[in-house]
């Protein structure tokens, strides 16, 4: 079986709000600027992307669970839900599927409840406070590690 040249993108609650929310922590940039930067990163490997954004558990994890016949890796920012989501860091872990696990803003400068992932441990990639140039980064990292050009 060929391995499908498209990634999962998702993005967790509130992530909807980029531009609007917190401008000083997250910037200017939208989520439609994220689908962009992370779509033209992966086309330029030859990779399609898949995007979804919800603000309910549930939605993210149904695509995750789809994402397993469907896509080769998954970039994340699950936003409150890493600090919070078993759940979440479950379905990532049982798709078994590389993730690469995406924070716009420094969260281990951030609030002491924002220091702890739950996604930390099963994504092989993780690109934390470079903002949204950092979902390209990722992007990159991942096909790298789908690719064999990178250890995952």
């Amino acid at each position: 079986m060929t391995t499908p040249r498209r990634l999962l993108l998702v993005n967790g609650p509130n992530l909807n709000l980029l531009g609007v929310r917190e401008p000083a922590v997250y910037g200017h940039d939208t989520l439609a600027d994220v689908e962009r930067t992370v779509r033209d990163a992966a086309a330029a490997r030859g990779f399609e992307v898949t995007a979804v954004q919800s603000n309910h558990e549930g939605v993210l994890i149904d695509a995750i669970h789809e994402a397993r016949t469907t896509c080769a890796g998954i970039v994340i920012n699950p936003g409150g839900l890493t600090h919070t989501s078993v759940i979440l860091r479950d379905a990532l872990s049982g798709v078994a599927l590389p993730v690469a696990e995406v924070h716009i803003s420094n969260i281990a400068e951030r609030e002491e409840f924002r220091h702890h992932s739950y996604v930390a441990d099963v994504a092989v990639v993780h690109v934390v406070g470079e903002g949204v140039a950092g979902y390209a980064r990722a992007t990159a990292l991942l096909i790298d590690v789908i690719s064999g050009r990178a250890d995952g």
